[in-house]
């Protein structure tokens, strides 16, 4: 029996092979369709062909007269499938090794075959089009495949297309300028919900989301299984240039929505403050942090954790603007894309006070991002309810301050009654446990002297920094992110303290009075256990021997 590393290199084997045979480059049409369809080679399964299959077999295989035969990589151990090719090897037609190929080259194939042999042949643009939704979904793909967050267009005199992963901006491959125009173009025309028209010059926001028809296109734009959506951001940058942002939203690994905060990186601390947060039936829980710092994950995981606590004998509703993640046994409501801000701010509080008359126990919040939305999730807090949310601030104690800035009542905001949970968060890189080095192989860097000047030699015998990347990290030195988190129970005096702005003294009085941790500190205890390196925390904490911010 093979052992566990032949296992794992296996699978690494493959992954890279995929890896290679998915590398995207833009492919001329003369080097796609219009080679398949030479020399009058026919696509056999095509509508009105001698051959009969049904129409759900047919979204999965493409058969040509040479042999030639693609399936749908999303179908490849599906039953239809294996009849298919039983049949036309009990009727002696010729058929090759299956390609497996994205569902949208499926649909890109029968597209130009019915427009070629149909009615209309196919025009130049026709073809670019679809070539480009090809590329669309296969840039989708190999980012989904390495659990990128955001995919970036950069479109100027070249085309330069950046990952973000673990958190890093990753140059990954430049096209030139033309392509880059049409894969804008091409995304904004497969969103499902966008503003009416593209428009170069002004910043637009769309959502794509999976398995859904296309506008204005045939067939359907599949993505990868494990991407649900992704949120579209078009914005004009100087000199004439394009820039899109796709932020791609993840299904859950558990399809029916995992509740494990410790699969985040959340430590029996955090585990047992976020259960007395849950077990509170009243009062608002804020989640805090910049964009793409793991609030929404965190918020839904603790959703339903909280259903599963309460056995669904609970109503909880959410307002989202969209929602980005299932959560089984929650009422999710969306919120109607706009074409301004005004409008998107009137539907809000609109789909918040439908949330406010549909008799919920709990509600979750998406994001407070104005003052009225802020308003009315105090109120639902006030009326009797368990409130969660998210908003954007730099820390646990800045929420207050943030709020405070928005126009919130101080009466509200120095309520411990009505403010049960401050909580903010940072993903850390992980090292690799296979290929991390002790920080002693940096004994003439500048930070080994300042973690020494920190934590001293026990600092020194504890602390691993980046390796040189293994098969295990892909070569990366880091696997995957944790969430690091710094969470307040808060009294009256630490919210008086922070609305009068003497955050100095309301820092000592959490830390002192109420058993306070700040991010820094539960940083250091995760460094310390060999989770994340020397640089990652400075990254994110500041200097080893620098005062700390608070």
């Amino acid at each position: 029996m093979a052992s566990e590393e032949e296992k794992e290199e296996k699978i690494e084997e493959q992954n890279d092979s995929y890896l290679a045979e998915s590398a995207i480059e833009p492919v001329k049409k003369d080097n796609l369709l219009d080679i398949l369809f030479a020399n009058d080679n026919k696509l056999i399964t095509a509508r009105g062909s001698d051959l009969k299959i049904t129409d759900d077999t047919r979204r999965m295989v493409a058969l040509f007269s040479d042999g030639t035969y693609f399936v749908s990589e999303d179908h490849k151990f599906d039953g239809l499938v294996y009849n298919f090719e039983k049949t036309i090897k009990r009727r002696k037609i010729m058929i090759g090794q299956p390609q497996y190929v994205s569902q949208n080259e499926i649909n890109a194939i029968y597209a130009y075959a019915e427009r070629g042999s149909g009615f209309a042949k196919a025009t130049g643009d026709d073809l670019e089009r679809m070539q480009v939704q090809i590329d669309f979904i296969n840039i989708v793909s190999r980012a989904a495949m390495q659990k990128v967050s955001d995919v970036h267009i950069i479109v100027a005199d070249a085309t330069t297309i950046v990952f973000r992963i673990n958190g890093m901006m990753v140059r990954q491959m430049e096209y030139n300028k033309e392509w880059g125009e049409a894969f804008v173009r091409a995304a904004f025309a497969s969103a499902d919900i966008s503003d009416a028209n593209y428009a170069q010059n002004e910043f637009q926001g769309a959502q794509k989301l999976g398995e859904t028809p296309l506008r204005g296109s045939e067939g359907k734009l599949m993505l990868p299984h494990n991407v649900l959506a992704i949120r579209l951001q078009f914005n004009p940058i100087a000199f004439g240039s394009q820039y899109l942002v796709m932020r791609l939203l993840y299904a859950d690994d558990n399809p029916n929505g995992s509740s494990d905060l410790r699969a985040l990186g959340f430590g029996d601390r955090e585990e047992q403050l976020f259960y007395r947060l849950r077990a509170v039936p009243v009062g608002l829980n804020i989640i805090a942090g910049p964009t793409g710092s793991g609030k929404s994950t965190t918020l839904q995981r603790n959703m339903i954790k909280l259903l599963q606590e309460k056995h669904y004998e609970i109503n909880l509703i959410t307002v989202e603007d969209p929602p980005e993640y299932p959560i089984p046994g929650a009422r999710q409501m969306p919120v109607t894309n706009a074409n301004d801000e005004e409008t998107k701010e009137a539907e809000f509080t609109k789909a918040l006070n439908a949330a406010l008359r549909s008799d919920p126990d709990v509600m979750m919040v998406g994001e407070v991002r104005s003052l009225s939305a802020a308003e009315l999730t105090f109120k639902g807090a006030l009326s009797g309810h368990g409130v969660w949310t998210t908003l954007h601030a730099n820390s646990a104690p800045a929420i207050v301050t943030r709020l405070r800035d928005m126009g919130v009542q101080p009466y509200l905001l120095g309520d411990p009654e009505l403010i049960k949970g401050l909580i903010s968060q940072r993903l850390f890189r992980k090292l690799c446990p296979h290929c991390r080095q002790s920080v002693k192989k940096r004994m003439n860097d500048p930070s080994f002297g300042r973690l020494k000047t920190a934590l001293g030699e026990y600092g020194i015998e504890n602390t691993f920094v980046r390796g040189e990347g293994c098969k295990y990290c892909r070569g990366q030195g880091f696997s995957g992110r944790m969430s690091v988190p710094e969470i307040i129970l808060p009294d009256a005096m630490f919210l008086q303290l922070m609305i009068n702005g003497d955050t100095k003294r309301a820092i000592d009085y959490w830390i002192s009075e109420l058993d306070g941790r700040t991010l820094r500190d539960a940083a250091i205890e995760r460094m310390l256990k060999g989770y994340i390196d020397l640089d990652e925390l400075e990254r994110w904490c500041g200097l080893l021997d620098q005062r700390p911010i608070y």
